[in-house]
């Protein structure tokens, strides 16, 4: 109490000043009409200034649930295409009775963790066995694809992308359907390399890549990325393609693991049959 009564007496001058500052301005406030109506203008500039900052910083801090739920609304959506079925017709009698049967599914996830500057990149997301992702699931994003799964735990999974040199998959040129296998051989994480396509096709630059489905991960048709440039290999018949990839690995936070739920039994018949020819 000693102190507050010392704090006054020091300032007593700037406080008089201030209460007087504060009656001047109400009795200007009340008894002159322009005066009340700029001080209530600049008033509500203010608060609404205020209120703008406010709901700007909120839908901020909003925007990651809306987000989860498009990459929820979208992972459904996705597994309602007609790609992603299986049509079986049989024909008896002249009597036709066709059944789809789902062949993919998505599940959406969140890249907790990822390199691209690598040569052997990986990444992480927030799905793991306990949400159905399991080992050689194919994972893509709203742009195209990504890589494979290779390891999981309950709750995580890592994946081995389309930037690691040891990746390779089936892709196909959308125009010709010639079909042949992107690699990454290091370096610019915007750019890859398709092999493997005869010489015997013409190429023209910006030509669109995709995943030709003979894999069994990746359904048929995801963007790959588009041809940058391209050289004829002496000798060998084929190109070496530069392909500039739909993904932006730098800019990656929502992904879908693509379950395909034909695979292992397309993968068992290949066995057997690979074991009949040793």
């Amino acid at each position: 109490m000693q102190k507050l009564g010392e704090f006054i007496k020091k300032y007593s001058h700037v406080l008089v000043f201030i209460l007087l500052e504060i009656f001047a301005t109400l009795l200007i406030v009340q008894n002159t009409f322009y005066q009340r109506s700029r001080i209530v203008r600049v008033g509500n500039r203010v608060a609404g200034m205020w209120h703008k900052s406010v709901s700007s910083i909120t839908g901020y801090f909003g925007l990651k649930a809306e987000n989860e739920y498009l990459a929820a609304e979208n992972a459904e959506l996705r597994a309602r295409m007609a790609s992603s079925y299986i049509s079986y017709s049989d024909s008896v009698f002249q009597v036709n009775d066709t059944v789809y049967k789902q062949r993919y599914s998505y599940t959406d996830a969140q890249v907790i963790k990822n390199s691209y500057n690598q040569a052997k990149n990986y990444m992480m997301i927030n799905k793991g066995s306990s949400q159905g992702v399991s080992v050689d699931m194919a994972v893509i994003s709203p742009k195209g694809i990504v890589g494979v799964v290779v390891n999981t735990t309950k709750n995580f999974s890592t994946i081995m992308p389309v930037l690691h040199t040891d990746s390779r998959h089936s892709v196909k040129l959308k125009r010709t359907n010639s079909t042949g296998s992107l690699i990454w051989e290091g370096g610019d994480y915007r750019y890859a390399t398709l092999v493997d396509i005869p010489t015997t096709y013409p190429l023209y630059k910006n030509d669109t890549v995709v995943t030709s489905g003979l894999a069994n991960d990746f359904p048929e048709g995801i963007a790959v990325g588009y041809i940058e440039d391209y050289t004829s290999v002496q000798g060998s018949g084929f190109y070496s393609i530069r392909i500039r990839l739909a993904t932006d690995f730098n800019n990656l936070n929502h992904v879908y693991v693509v379950d395909n739920h034909f695979k292992a039994e397309q993968d068992s018949l290949m066995k057997i049959t690979e074991g009949e020819d040793e």
